[in-house]
Parts: structure tokens; sequence; C-alpha cells
């Protein structure tokens, strides 16, 4: 209870300079903070992603016909996939993992006591491949329960980690693992996640989201040393350094957050590797992009509580600044909570003379603004990731969309989940059900 009261004093303090100038100044400071934040946020990541290509990426060899890179010594690389109910997707997931063009490969998958045809469907494909292991759970004991089972298992000290209806690119697994053969206190190298079920308004703005957004943010949270998160749905491992964190923690609803601190906090790094593809299953539905995206938000509630304390020490400070923007992230979700509500009062109540309800009304350019910084994000993210994605230009009119539907489903996860957190009794063993993952045409339904 002392870490959640200790997060909430944090956060109170990166809320009270906007919210103490509501009262003493005006309110137009509150109206900034909401409107500037993200605008400065968008142009970090547009500076940080530009240099991230302009230094590293931009000269590294990357065609869709490139060999696999060559690994000195080839040692055994071990991909792990944690099955639950993927009787639909895991012949298509594990013959990818096994089309690996880089040949000393395993595979192994872990039935996660799946109550479809899951079991059947492993069994089946382990006898038609011999580089193909299938462990069994009597039970559902959640993601992070199945990784561990599946790290344990594992003949190598590389593990690429993907989830059971995730399709590895060819070199995706040797591109993982390439950079921890020269970097001995590289823990994780986290991959490029692509969008593949596109039927709907919302897995169309997905595409542009894990380019303009979720790419640009891990290219600048590279550059700066540290990445809040890894891709849990394709990520590569050191096993000497998860086995010094005693692996995924069973508790935390997003095992791949917590374990992204729990390496950085050990003091291994995380890098990015952009050439590392991964063709993903995404909700297409509002209710599955909400279930999502809630658990997402509390799984990040749920790692500042955790390491809230111990994260002041003088040796963690090169956290701090994804500690900081993480507040801030929280407290502009608050804050735009806050100005809406004070809008609403002031409609019928008087407010103190520092606030006007005009103040807190965004000017009307506001929304032109905004369009115009987010498709000059995806148009620099398409200069970058056009190599990986022909057709990317494409989806650049659904961006528009974004601020409108995924800043509002961002906003309301973080108002909801963050008092859930607080609030609540921490649980013993996370486990939850992926949502849609796209909408199937009706000859598949059939």
């Amino acid at each position: 209870m002392f870490d959640r009261i200790l997060a909430l004093f944090v956060l109170a303090l990166v809320l009270g300079l906007p919210l103490g100038l509501i009262f003493l100044v005006t309110g137009q400071f509150l109206m900034d903070f909401v409107f500037f934040y993200p605008l400065f946020m968008s142009a970090l990541w547009i500076a940080g992603g530009l240099y991230f290509w302009l230094h590293w990426e931009r000269h590294w060899p990357w065609k869709e016909d490139t060999p696999a890179p060559t690994l000195a010594g080839e040692p055994l690389i071990s991909i792990i996939i944690p099955c639950y109910n993927e009787g639909d997707n895991a012949a298509e997931t594990i013959d990818a993992a096994l089309g690996q063009l880089y040949p000393n490969i395993e595979v192994i998958a872990v039935n996660d006591g799946s109550s479809d045809n899951t079991a059947a469907v492993l069994d089946a494909l382990a006898l038609q491949h011999p580089r193909l292991r299938v462990l069994h759970l009597a039970q559902n004991q959640g993601k992070a329960v199945a990784l561990r089972m599946g790290a344990v298992a594992a003949r190598s000290e590389y593990l690429v980690c993907i989830d059971g209806d995730a399709l590895l690119d060819k070199n995706a697994a040797a591109y993982m693992v390439a950079p921890m053969l020269d970097n001995p206190r590289l823990g994780a190298v986290t991959g490029n996640p692509r969008i593949r079920t596109r039927s709907t308004l919302i897995g169309r703005v997905q595409v542009g989201e894990f380019s303009s957004i979720i790419g640009l943010i891990k290219r600048t949270q590279r550059v700066f040393g540290r990445i809040f998160t890894v891709s849990g749905v394709v990520v590569a491992f050191r096993k000497k350094a998860l086995d010094r964190i005693d692996y995924w923690s069973t508790d935390m609803i997003t095992e791949d957050i917590d374990v992204s601190w729990k390496l950085q906090l050990d003091h291994w790094s995380i890098f990015y590797e952009p050439r590392a593809l991964c063709w993903i299953l995404m909700p297409e539905t509002v209710g599955g992009l909400w279930k999502q995206r809630l658990r997402w938000a509390q799984g990040g509630a749920e790692v500042l509580f955790k390491n809230i304390r111990g994260i002041w020490q003088w040796r963690h400070r090169y956290l701090w600044p994804l500690l900081f923007e993480y507040c801030l992230s929280t407290g502009w979700a608050f804050t735009f909570l806050l100005s809406v509500i004070f809008w609403a009062v002031g409609k019928f109540v008087t407010l103190p003379a520092a606030i006007t309800v005009d103040s807190l009304v965004p000017p009307a350019f506001t929304g032109l603004v905004l369009a115009m910084v987010c498709l000059l994000q995806f148009a620099v993210s398409i200069l970058i990731d056009r190599r990986y994605e022909k057709d990317l230009w494409k989806t650049l009119f659904w961006t528009v969309w974004y601020p409108m539907v995924f800043w509002l489903v961002s906003l309301l996860t973080t108002l909801v989940s963050f008092p859930k957190v607080l609030f609540n009794q921490h649980q013993k063993r996370a486990r939850w059900v992926s949502p849609d993952r796209g909408i199937k045409p009706a000859e598949e339904e059939a």
C-alpha cells in the first residue's frame, strides 16, 4: 500500500504545477498543458525517429530477398510460442517460425491449458516437424508461466518469443539475436510488429499507429538509451539475463512491460531492431480495442506501483526519464478530465475569478493543428518504414482519425485503469484472454 501512496504522491507532484496555477493564475494554463503536451511529445518522437534513421538505420542493409544475417559460430536459437486457444492460428504461426532462413533453430510451442483443439493441432505438427517440441500445461496458467516453461526447456542461450498468432518474417530471429552476440550486456532485442488485420477503420488506423507512434517511440527511446517496454508479440532475450531477474512475473497483467523494467533495473540494455518484422493480428472492433488498451494501461500502472520505491536509487537514474514521461502522460489524462469538469461546472456555477469558461475551451484551430502534426508524424514514419512495407502510404488518409479514436481510448483507459490498480488488491496470477483479432470473412466463419 505504501508503494501505491508513493506513486500517487509522485503523480500529484507532476500534476501540482498545472492544477495549482489553475486557481492562482489562469485556467488558460490548463488548456496549454492539455494542448501543447501532445505536440511536444510528437515533436520529440519525430526528432528521435529521424535521428535513429539518419545515424543508424539507413546504413543497415535490408531487402525482402536479403539472405539471413551471418551469426558467428551459428548458435542455436530457441523460438518460444505460448499458445492459449490458438487452434485456428497455431499451424500458420509455427510454419512461419520453422521457415526461418537461419538454419540452426528449434521451436517450442507451449499449450497453456487451452480449451479448444490447440493441443491436438500442436501434437500433429510435432509429428511432422522434428525441430518442433510441444509442452502442455494441465490448466491455463497465464502467458508468463507458459513463457517461463518454454525458456527453461530451451536448449539455447538466445530465446525469441512470439505470440501464438504472429507470423515471423523469414529473417526476424537472426536479426534480433545478432546484436546480442556483439554486446554482452544486451538483455533483450524488441522487434517490429506490423498489422495484418485491416478490414475496418480501427484496423487501418492501427497500421499508422504502429509506424507513426509505436515505431517512432521505440526509436526515440533507443536514442535516449532506455525503452519503456519490449513488444511482447516479438522479442528476443538472453537467457542468462532472464535467469538473473527470475524470468517473467506471474502476477503482472502485462508481462512485457514488467520484464523490460526488471531487465533495465538489473542494468541490462534493450535494443530495438526494426528489420525484425512480425505480422500480427489486432482488434478491429471498439470492444476488442478497449479491452486490449485497458490491459496495456493497467499494466503500465502496475509497473509504476511495483517499482516506485526502489527506482530513486542513483544507480537507476537512467530510468528516471521514462518514469517522468509516464507520470506526465498519466497527468495529462487527468488534467484533460479536470478541464472538462471545470468547463461543465462553469456552465452552472460561478468559478473563481481567475478561471473563465472560455479559457477552458480550446481555440478553433486546435483540431487543424493536431491533424497536421499527426499527418507530419506519419509522413516521417513513411520515410523511415517504407523499406519494410511498400504500400504504407496508402494508410495516410486513415491517420487523420487517430486523435479522435485512439487518443480518446488512451485517455479513457488511463482514467479507468489507474484508480483500479491504485485501490484494488494485487492479483496472485495474471491471466487474460486475447480480444478479437480481426473481422473474419463470412466464408471463414462458416
